[in-house]
């Protein structure tokens, strides 16, 4: 599954390779949170699980750089929550 970041392929489904460490990273840190994997993989490895949710087009970034989920209308789904930091 990893050997899959090394093709071409998945850089140019995503857009790029910054795109691509973003929308690993952000996704990443969103399983760590607790949000529910979209590929079923016998694994615990967090990173073949977004690599497979890529290249299955699960997950994309939006033009603001959040992570979006395929078909899904609700727009605070596939990355960390958004804090509220108006109080500080």
């Amino acid at each position: 599954m990893i050997e899959e970041l090394k093709e071409e392929s998945i850089v140019n489904k995503v857009g790029g390779r910054f795109k691509l460490s973003t929308l690993i990273q952000k996704r990443l840190v969103a399983l760590n949170a607790g949000s529910r994997p979209l590929v079923d993989l016998q694994t615990d490895n967090k990173l073949e699980i977004v690599v497979r949710e890529i290249m299955e087009d699960k997950i994309y970034l939006d033009a603001t750089a959040k992570v979006r989920i395929a078909g899904d209308l609700d727009e605070g789904t596939g990355g960390p929550p958004e804090l509220d930091l108006s109080d500080l």
